[in-house]
């Protein structure tokens, strides 16, 4: 029997709401608001009325933080964050901490993804590479911004997690499984670039790939901490760096980065 994983998402503008189900096609179907799913094993691809509600006072917390970006706050908003965490997880999915996924890495703090997503200003249909695809959820949260993500992760087991976590909920993005530190040549330039492991320093090779115009956000330092650089490719090709300090993220890994 085929098992298909339903997640609640949002409503639409007739008031119906939107089911969507994890097989090869996206289903929406209009059902009434007291409609219970049953449970079963589907726990954590239900997007529930209390998941709603921490989904809003997570985005206060980060209103207070800083994050102005409306259409950041709307993607944080949007996107179901305990999706992306182990059961275990489910009612400390919307505290704005880091969380362990396996494999030695991390879902990143939510002010992390909105500050980093905000640096990077993109627009709609931009073309965005993000480098560390990790559990898929900064990814989305792109996704849900309207733009075109291609997303490479270096650690096969979170590449296949993700690359299907993010297939059940209904996105579409250009995964791949390599070494992010170089980027990714092939489908470059990129209207942005976005980095979410702690890189030794600013790989040469992922300015390249950006357009002109393009920004590049990544943090750099050592192992342990690291601060926030955006990086500016001006229209003339003249490169502008400002950076933000006190940040913590795993190590990027590959021949550009941190040796494993």
């Amino acid at each position: 029997m085929q098992k298909i994983f339903i997640i609640i998402r949002s409503l639409d503008e007739a008031g119906r709401m939107l089911i969507f189900a994890g097989n090869s096609e996206t289903l929406i179907y209009p059902v009434d608001h007291h409609m219970r799913i049953p449970k079963r094993n589907f726990a954590m691809f239900e997007d529930s009325y209390k998941h709603k509600g921490m989904r809003r006072a997570l985005v206060r917390t980060i209103q207070k933080k800083g994050i102005t970006s409306e259409k950041v706050l709307h993607a944080i908003d949007t996107v179901p964050r305990h999706v992306f965490l182990d059961e275990a997880f489910l009612e400390h999915a919307y505290q704005d901490k880091a969380f362990q996924i396996g494999e030695g890495q991390t879902i990143s703090q939510p002010f992390t993804v909105a500050f980093q997503t905000q640096l990077l200003d993109v627009q709609p249909k931009a073309k965005i590479l993000e480098i560390g695809t990790g559990s898929g959820y900064q990814c989305c949260v792109l996704l849900a911004m309207g733009v075109q993500v291609y997303t490479i992760e270096y650690n096969w087991i979170l590449y296949q997690r993700a690359r299907k976590t993010i297939q059940k909920l209904g996105y579409k993005a250009h995964t791949f499984h390599g070494d992010g530190s170089k980027g990714l040549p092939q489908y470059a330039p990129f209207d942005g670039i976005i980095v979410t492991a702690g890189a030794p320093t600013v790989p040469l090779a992922l300015i390249e790939q950006l357009k002109p115009g393009g920004r590049l956000v990544i943090p750099v330092g050592d192992r342990q901490s690291q601060r926030m650089l955006l990086v500016q490719k001006e229209p003339d090709g003249q490169i502008t760096k400002k950076e933000f300090p006190n940040f913590s993220f795993v190590p990027l890994l590959g021949e550009y980065g941190w040796q494993n």
